[in-house]
């Protein structure tokens, strides 16, 4: 072999054997030695600390849904799906399987357990025990009269048409009586003094909300409190929603699929600080974040059609606290056209 050749092998060979000492050496120096930086294991105060300032999750149900409104936004698709579903289905999410609210959602049930996770807790079923004590302490007779129905509904093979009726009617019947469960009475003193105060009451629905909108402005009306209803006819409800002022209030009502325009004009009022009182169908409705007060009437999803019993006994309530409030007295005669005119 060439002197040259011998040379340079000789060379390689010392050069390996170095960067193997290099290496292993290296191997038992801190992180920085690499370009990274070492941080040593916290321990004593220190890790103590970190564990005391980590969230622990919500031990009641208000404190969870709380929680869920403050991350929705920032929410995957997925996680938004399911905690619509779990303010919405608060009793179907005590007394059903995880396996079966995913069924129903359209969702895996894995993705339930991780959501429950993201939140602090170290399952579904942790959650889920504080909707079972919220329904522990409900009203008793509005589940059993619902899941009755179901059975009943599941175990008839033909249903003539009043046998439809009759569904409609019973469940009709449960959602009236999940108002007195749900709905807070300090609200309706809330948007009694909103509306009652207002110069004008704005009334804005659009789509299946149109005709709560259309009672309202009746009722309204014939209470002598004065309301103009923000029409969708002719493209000009955006324009005459910038005439609205701080002294006014709007009453939007919206159900999903939420109308754009509707949910458009409100943020805009509610950037004007405009007072405002909502109806929809969900504590996480795009309503939500503008409203003063909202009252949410969750939909009874096992209908063939979504009824608008309890949105327009809702609606005849608020405009029976507006005008109590109007009149100071503790019984309130709504007048109709005919008895005017008499």
């Amino acid at each position: 072999m060439p002197s040259r050749a011998r040379g340079k092998n000789r060379f390689l060979s010392v050069t390996g054997c170095a960067f193997r000492r290099w290496s292993n050496k290296s191997r038992n120096l801190p992180r920085q030695a690499h370009g990274f930086r070492y941080r040593p294991p916290k321990t004593g105060q220190a890790a103590n600390k970190d564990q005391m300032t980590q969230p622990s999750p919500p031990t009641d149900y208000e404190s969870l849904i709380r929680l869920i409104h403050d991350r929705h936004d920032k929410m995957s698709r997925t996680y938004g799906k399911i905690a619509v579903y779990l303010t919405q289905n608060p009793n179907d999410v005590a007394v059903r399987s995880v396996n079966a609210i995913a069924e129903q959602c359209g969702i895996h049930a894995s993705s339930f357990v991780r959501f429950a996770q993201s939140l602090g807790y170290s399952g579904f079923k942790d959650l889920q025990a504080l909707f079972q004590q919220r329904l522990a302490t409900a009203a008793p007779g509005f589940e059993s009269r619902v899941n009755a129905l179901e059975q009943e509904m599941k175990a008839r093979e033909d249903s003539s048409e009043e046998d439809f009726f009759r569904d409609l009617v019973i469940s009709d019947i449960a959602s009236v009586q999940g108002l007195l469960d749900d709905i807070p009475k300090s609200n309706l003193s809330k948007a009694a003094e909103i509306l009652g105060d207002a110069d004008t009451v704005f009334l804005l629905g659009q789509l299946r909300a149109a005709p709560v909108v259309e009672m309202l402005r009746y009722l309204l009306t014939m209470v002598g409190k004065k309301c103009l209803l923000l029409d969708p006819s002719g493209g000009l409800a955006t324009h005459i929603a910038k005439t609205v002022g701080p002294k006014d209030a709007l009453l939007a009502v919206s159900f999903r699929f939420y109308a754009n325009e509707v949910v458009s004009i409100t943020e805009d009022m509610a950037n004007r600080k405009v007072p405002i009182v909502a109806i929809s169908d969900s504590t996480l409705s795009p309503l939500a974040k503008s409203a003063d007060v909202l009252f949410a009437v969750p939909e009874n999803k096992s209908l063939i059609a979504r009824s608008l019993t309890a949105p327009i006994c809702l609606a005849q309530a608020i405009v029976v606290a507006v005008a109590t409030r109007e009149s100071k007295s503790a019984k309130v005669e709504i007048p109709t056209v005919t008895s005017l005119q008499s």
